[in-house]
């Protein structure tokens, strides 16, 4: 209705644009989906022993262990990796900006994997791509390829791929942040990993911590019970 009044007040049928000042109702907050650590291992433990296989384990691991937007994931070049002692990746986030984030053991590990025997195949029927993530004529992998790869794991390990709760790569994005405040970090430290330009973004997790500020609360707090 405020799109049609504005439209009739441009054209010159309305003289004054009546609805211009009403505002329609926020939208409930929907918080973010998260698996739990359980269903992750299970969704990260799906793996083969092919250079696909290799990949799409290392690409799992790898949204869940950085954090990183689908498309910071399949954005990533060879050279954001450093894959030293303290493993790191250069992730190029949302309106040109880039953020430094560590690369866990696991992700480092399927990495490594995937890397020294599964990309070479990969790479081998492509034309030199510098991207991280190849599909199987050599090129870089899709968001929709990453997130076919996503699903395709999910519904083995019994996931659900479809309705409001469906996986998606943003899923993973959700459970890293979830678990990291979970598990106690600073929401400022979450928002620097996650490339949020603003800290409010980053406290909709908070919401999502419900259980573990009860459970902290009823063993620190002497009034609690």
């Amino acid at each position: 209705m405020r799109g049609l009044h504005r439209f009739a007040s441009r054209e010159g049928l309305l003289a004054v644009d009546v609805a211009a000042e009403i505002k329609p109702p926020a939208p409930p907050r929907r918080l973010p989906k998260a698996l739990d650590v359980d269903q992750v291992t299970r969704l990260l433990a799906v793996a083969a022993d092919t250079p696909l296989g290799m990949r799409d384990k290392a690409l799992l691991e790898f949204l869940y262990g950085t954090g990183a937007r689908i498309s910071e994931a399949v954005g990533a070049a060879i050279d954001d990796l450093e894959l030293g002692d303290e493993a790191t990746a250069i992730l190029h986030g949302k309106g040109g900006r880039t953020r430094l984030v560590p690369v866990g053991d696991y992700a480092k590990a399927a990495l490594d994997t995937y890397l020294v025997r599964g990309r070479p195949a990969l790479a081998a029927n492509g034309k030199g791509s510098p991207a991280v993530f190849l599909n199987a004529r050599g090129g870089g992998l899709s968001r929709q390829s990453a997130w076919t790869i996503l699903r395709r794991a999910a519904r083995t390990v019994g996931l659900p791929v479809d309705g409001p709760h469906a996986v998606s790569p943003h899923t993973l994005r959700h459970s890293y942040a979830t678990h990291l405040l979970d598990g106690g970090a600073d929401v400022r430290v979450v928002q620097e990993l996650l490339g949020h330009a603003s800290v409010t973004t980053t406290q909709v997790y908070t919401l999502v911590t419900v259980d573990r500020l009860r459970e902290v609360y009823a063993t620190a707090h002497p009034r609690a019970r």
